[in-house]
């Protein structure tokens, strides 16, 4: 596939995130609560998941913000539903790897998530991308 036909496919899955997020609301009392805003640009996000037994049983947010920005709210929860919180993280630090360029585990399939890759080349734009990880990250680390 050409380099532009990639990037319109890339666009397309960010877009699709955006108008139509996975994910979207907010869980009950017994789950992790994590608000997160970027304040140069002002993308906000409240994150809820449910973690059970070491795992994230569930995940949803609310927020404003950028298309970059709620998509990839959108991706991560989708992501990390079902998975360990160590595998959740090891994610996170894929990602993180990703937006700053550097080299990251291919052999992880990342889903809809490598649509973001192009975001790197806008440094401006990598906290928007990496806003909705960051809220993930904390959460797991402070529910432990």
């Amino acid at each position: 596939m050409s380099s532009n036909n990639l990037d319109a496919l890339y666009r397309q899955v960010i877009m699709d995130h955006y108008k139509k997020p996975r994910n979207r609301g907010v869980l009950g009392d017994d789950s992790v609560t994590v608000d997160l805003n970027n304040p140069t640009c002002g993308d906000r996000i409240q994150l809820t998941m449910k973690v059970e037994d070491g795992i994230v049983q569930d995940a949803k947010f609310e927020g404003e913000g950028c298309s970059i920005s709620m998509s990839s709210a959108s991706m991560m929860t989708q992501a990390v539903k079902g998975k360990k919180v160590e595998e959740a993280l090891k994610l996170s630090e894929i990602f993180s790897n990703m937006m700053q360029g550097k080299e990251y585990d291919d052999s992880v399939d990342l889903g809809d998530i490598e649509a973001l890759q192009g975001v790197s080349k806008f440094p401006a734009r990598i906290k928007c991308a990496t806003l909705a990880w960051k809220a993930m990250e904390k959460g797991l680390h402070d529910q432990n």
